[in-house]
């Protein structure tokens, strides 16, 4: 499933489910005012002839996120990431002909969220997003030494959340008793970014790709 289709996918669902807004519930005197999420998967960078020198088309990656939310609908946030690979043959960055390299990209991004959340306890909550993002990277070549620095560019992302709260109503009491975690979801997500330099060849490289995680968030 591409980025693009993920994204007008969670925008019909959006639209469709507007109607429903008219029966939602009164809300309640005590709503969670932040979100954590921590996620894993796949990363597909857009790195030209990346398998050829790692071996595959993707690596994996791994993420957490913090976010304030402005209302049950919209929220802005932090994201940090890693994602790590070795290979043989060309360096990434450095475009030249080289034997064993580990690389390594940070991305840290800055976001908005719109939550499709029109009823309480709603099962099923689409999202979409994006914002700014920096790329940091790290390529260590055996024998030549270490390439880093950063680029900025952008990033969207669109999902499903998916409520767990019924799932154990026990369970769910006590973590708002004991950790003030009103929510708890696990989601699917597909995230694009695009941060561009130049290798040492002259060459322009998109640091960024696109990725394809799930994970836990919790509401607090």
């Amino acid at each position: 499933m591409t980025m693009r289709f993920t994204l007008v996918l969670a925008i019909l669902i959006l639209i469709l489910a507007l109607p429903a807004a008219a029966f939602a519930a009164e809300p309640l005197l005590n709503q969670p005012h932040w979100s954590l999420g921590i996620k894993g998967g796949w990363f597909y960078p857009d790195i030209d002839n990346w398998k050829t020198y790692y071996g595959d088309d993707k690596t994996w990656q791994y993420a957490g996120s913090l976010a304030y939310k402005l209302t049950n609908r919209v929220e802005v946030g932090v994201e940090g990431g890693i994602s790590k690979d070795q290979g043989q043959g060309k360096g990434a960055i450095s475009g030249t002909v080289v034997g064993n390299v580990t690389y390594e990209v940070f991305p840290l991004q800055v976001f908005v969220l719109l939550r499709g959340a029109l009823i309480e306890n709603q099962l099923i909550v689409p999202y979409v997003g994006g914002g700014w993002t920096r790329m940091f990277y790290e390529e260590k070549i055996e024998g030549q030494g270490t390439i880093h620095g950063h680029a900025d560019g952008y990033h969207g992302r669109a999902g499903l959340q998916f409520l767990l709260d019924g799932a154990d109503i026990t369970a769910t009491r006590n973590l708002l008793r004991d950790y003030g975690i009103y929510h708890t979801y696990f989601f699917f997500e597909t995230q694009y970014s695009r941060a561009m330099i130049n290798d040492l060849s002259g060459a322009s490289v998109n640091l960024g790709g696109t990725s394809y995680l799930m994970g836990l968030q919790f509401e607090f």
